[in-house]
């Protein structure tokens, strides 16, 4: 498989976990257990990471554990400025530009200490609303941050499954 396809496939895997986390609602006390699922997936795991939930403009959760720091508040202020002016992962939007041949920070044109196209950052998406808001990760490897933002939304999505039953 060349790079390009591999770029492209890359895109495509994060665009279909986009189009699959779209979630049926979300409630201040949704943002509350998503914020309680992350903060103990990353405490299982010693992961030194903070934790941002949005509504829009209003911060519903934050938790800084320990090994965390003010930078990463700072990443997640980048990484969710990306959420809000593209509508998707930041670490989507970093792909696109790779597949393009590029990088987010060459070819955006946006002030690289206001955005950073690197994972993390997450745009939650409510059925028949689209995107309200954002939670992001910080603290580990870019793709490591994705990650766990991921499974703590597949997580959520799956206990309002068995809610339903």
């Amino acid at each position: 498989m060349s790079d390009r396809d591999a770029r492209d496939r890359e895109v495509g895997e994060l665009e279909a976990q986009e189009a699959r986390l779209v979630l049926p609602r979300f409630t201040y006390e949704d943002a509350w257990t998503l914020g309680g699922l992350l903060v103990g997936m990353a405490r299982e795991r010693g992961a030194p990471v903070a934790v941002d939930i949005r509504h829009g403009p209003q911060q519903l959760f934050h938790c800084a554990l320990p090994g965390s720091s003010a930078d990463n508040d700072a990443w997640i202020d980048r990484k969710r400025r990306v959420v809000e002016r593209y509508g998707v992962s930041s670490f989507l939007v970093g792909a696109r530009f790779r597949a393009k041949g590029t990088t987010f920070e060459v070819s955006s044109r946006l002030d690289p200490d206001r955005y950073a196209a690197h994972g993390g950052a997450f745009p939650v998406a409510v059925e028949g609303a689209g995107v309200i808001g954002s939670v992001t990760v910080s603290g580990l490897p870019q793709a490591e941050d994705h990650a766990m933002v991921v499974e703590a939304l597949e997580r959520l999505l799956s206990s309002y499954a068995s809610a339903d039953d």
